[in-house]
């Protein structure tokens, strides 16, 4: 899928693909980010075929003007997950809405691991 608008100068469209690479552009500047992780075993699958690993553990759905994000991450030792995690959440939020200009409803992030 896709989000789609329209301005005095024509159609605009963004893939899902393309925000899930700036999605995992913009969780990786996230003080206590690690990484990412698939979250089962057909993500895992699917990311041997997938074209570079940018959007590996980020799955973003689109429907209408209104933007999906799930993110999988593997957090820093002895960091807060509790403010990692809403941090990541602030910042992608509001760097997906400003790239795209579309709304971003939810943005749902799991925890998968903590790495030193």
């Amino acid at each position: 899928m896709s989000v789609k608008t329209e301005n005095i100068y024509g159609k605009i469209v963004i893939s899902d693909a393309t925000i899930e690479r700036f999605v995992s552009h913009v969780a990786t500047d996230c003080y206590g980010v690690v990484g990412f992780a698939p979250k089962n075993l057909s993500e895992t699958v699917f990311g041997y075929f997938k074209f570079g690993s940018a959007g590996k553990g980020v799955k973003v759905r689109t429907l209408g003007e209104r933007i999906f994000i799930e993110i999988s991450v593997l957090v820093k030792f002895g960091v807060s997950i509790k403010a990692v995690v809403e941090a990541l959440k602030e910042s992608v939020k509001y760097k997906v809405e400003r790239f795209t200009g579309m709304i971003v409803d939810t943005i749902d992030v799991s925890v998968l691991g903590v790495e030193r």
